[in-house]
């Protein structure tokens, strides 16, 4: 809509508005005892209702014959759990699999819906759910990092002992920046950031296509462009999903080797 009231096909290339507010911004739907419900909200409930779901419906049975969408769900299970959770965390990855497999599929289907018809929007475009998400793994590692480690665990990181004396205050205020204050920022900002640029561009190339396109009659060869940038709309919608998983599995492995430098400290 923001862009077919503003675009100018005859003096623009390409239907960029001046600003992409309306991308992002959704008006309340309803109200529940003072409690306010956007679109946002509702794809977030039903992010977290299809993640319950898939592994309701995918795991239930146990059979030793899978059907195929059940060999999925275990292929999936089994990625978190042996490639992230094992993998990075060790022996001790156990306890923290639910949390990462749930991590992982909410992020995954969150960032799915950006190119889901009647949909098409990420919800981690928002940037308080990559931020809420970062604080939860950001607490749990430094309540692991404290309750295992001790005070130490400040001490040590803010003081390196494995370092030169005449370079561990700068080492020191650098790991000391980067473990308790940097470690969350940089988690939510890498998923929003990639999810807000992809949205951006999906929306303008393939919003521009169809516009030039259809404007053909009034300004002739000219809306042929049109062609050009739906089909980049295309390509970048093949790479959007590429990217919605790599975001996710990107994410759900920092977290994990965020807990695993807090279990073993030492190393």
């Amino acid at each position: 809509m923001i862009l077919a009231t503003e675009c100018d096909v005859v003096n623009e290339v390409i239907c960029a508005p001046a600003s992409v507010n309306e991308l992002f911004e959704f008006p309340t739907i309803f109200t529940i005892g003072g409690l306010e419900f956007s679109r946002t909200e509702l794809l977030m409930l039903l992010a977290a209702f299809i993640v319950v779901a898939l592994l309701f419906f995918g795991l239930r049975n146990g059979r030793l014959v899978p059907t195929k969408f059940e060999l999925v769900m275990e292929s999936a299970v089994g990625f978190v759990r042996d490639g992230i959770g094992r993998d990075v965390i060790g022996t001790d990855s156990t306890k923290f699999v639910p949390y990462l497999l749930s991590l992982f599929l909410f992020i995954l289907v969150g960032n799915l819906f950006e190119i889901t018809p009647f949909i098409n929007f990420p919800i981690t475009s928002r940037m308080a759910i990559p931020a809420f998400l970062s604080l939860v793994t950001y607490w749990i590692f430094m309540i692991l990092g404290f309750s295992r480690n001790g005070f130490r665990y400040l001490i040590d990181t803010a003081w390196p002992k494995t370092v030169p004396v005449g370079l561990r205050w700068l080492v020191g205020l650098i790991e000391l920046v980067s473990v308790f204050f940097l470690r969350p920022l940089t988690l939510a900002v890498r998923l929003f950031a990639n999810m807000v640029a992809g949205h951006l561009m999906l929306t303008l190339l393939l919003a521009s296509g169809v516009i030039f396109v259809a404007a053909i009659p009034e300004i002739g060869l000219k809306g042929a462009v049109g062609f050009f940038w739906f089909g980049l709309g295309l390509f970048m919608f093949l790479l959007e999903i590429l990217v919605a998983v790599l975001q996710a599995y990107i994410f759900t492995l920092l977290s994990a080797i965020y807990i695993e430098s807090s279990i073993h400290f030492e190393h």
